[in-house]
């Protein structure tokens, strides 16, 4: 995607068996700032932070740290501890454990002085493939938008996210961003809502800055007044990205997104989940009781930060000094409230006969090494 006309992605090797640089996403949109990774602690604290969020890109930057850590020690040993490591940094996101066990596959069987070249070249395949992915999720769900705009030709397509499912959040296109992408490179008259995704507000953090590079007109909103712009008629189709898809079709997703999904399914408005198949679980069956739900420092909720008149970025406190807060991460939505899956492979009811219909290869996989 572009930033300031030139194409850019979230991460990217610099060299082969070298660091690995990342956008720091915790300065945007402030500013853009290139960091480096050059080891394992490098890309842990990178995800444990959030300098890299979003499960496809929490995905590659594991991969990438498995990479990096086998610089130092390739030995079965060394690997095993540094997939722990990478383990521990999130505990939501499916990505992160497929990414890791598609390294661990890659490496395990090969002689130890053979190991930092294929793990690059893994981590670097894994990249290209999320490209394609969420390349392939956006002609999927491009004529979901295109037949809107044929309904409606006097006006846009009004479409509401929620969270950060963009470039962003991935290697490049982002999952529910790449229908809206394709969507404005066919020139359709397009609108986006902005949900601003407390407490992080990666919406207005992270997509309005997305969108206004790519020359979309997008509104910034509250989270709460979602519903208010769904029962006045002024959303047309909701898309939201995913952490965790149970092989039941029940979504996991960015605090907050059970909530627009009721509202959604209460004013008849077709809400889409874009779902990559890495973070489809095919070992999950109900996402209430079986999805880890992340639960991150209180001080995200009772301070914020931004820029001053006088061009400082400051952190204040919002609440009362003696006020805890809880911070959940995460909500699950079942099933029965999703319109359907769009994956690579077209768009997916969300359930679990189409799901393991669709993805047959994958869901057999998961049955024979659980």
């Amino acid at each position: 995607m572009l930033v300031d006309g030139k194409p850019m992605r979230s991460i990217w090797s610099t060299q082969a068996g070298g660091s690995v640089s990342i956008i720091d996403q915790t300065k945007l949109p402030h500013e853009l700032v290139i960091e480096q990774l050059h080891s394992l602690g490098d890309a842990a604290k990178a995800i444990a932070t959030m300098a890299v969020r979003g499960a496809p890109l929490i995905g590659a930057t594991a991969a990438y740290g498995i990479a990096l850590a086998a610089r130092a020690d390739a030995s079965d040993a060394g690997l095993a501890e540094a997939s722990a490591v990478l383990t521990a940094t999130r505990p939501t996101a499916r990505n992160l454990k497929w990414a890791l066990d598609q390294m661990h596959t890659a490496l395990i069987d090969l002689p130890i002085d053979q190991r930092v070249d294929v793990a690059y070249q893994r981590a670097d395949a894994i990249c290209e493939e999320d490209i394609q992915i969420n390349k392939a999720i956006g002609a999927h769900g491009l004529p979901l938008i295109q037949a809107l705009a044929t309904a409606h030709p006097e006006r846009p397509v009004n479409v509401l996210t929620h969270c950060n499912a963009g470039w962003l959040a991935t290697v490049d296109w982002g999952t529910a961003t790449a229908p809206l992408y394709l969507a404005h490179q066919s020139d359709i008259d397009l609108h986006i809502w902005v949900d601003e995704t407390r407490p992080r507000s990666q919406g207005a953090a992270l997509t309005a800055w997305e969108l206004g590079h790519q020359g979309i007109s997008h509104h910034l909103i509250t989270d709460t007044s979602s519903g208010h712009l769904m029962q006045t008629g002024q959303v047309d189709l909701i898309i939201t990205g995913t952490d965790c898809v149970t092989a039941t079709g029940d979504v996991c997703n960015k605090i907050g997104t059970y909530l627009v999904a009721l509202a959604a399914s209460d004013n008849h408005i077709p809400m889409y989940v874009a779902t990559p198949s890495p973070t489809i679980n095919w070992c999950l069956c109900d996402g209430r009781k079986e999805i880890p739900i992340e639960q991150r420092d209180e001080e995200e909720v009772t301070c914020m930060s931004g820029r001053t008149k006088a061009g400082q970025i400051e952190r204040i406190r919002i609440t009362p000094p003696t006020t805890s807060a809880m911070n959940y991460a995460f909500d699950v939505t079942p099933s029965r409230l999703i319109t359907g899956l769009i994956t690579e492979r077209g768009l997916v009811e969300a359930s679990k006969e189409a799901l393991s219909r669709v993805f047959s290869d994958a869901a057999a996989n998961t049955q024979a090494n659980p």
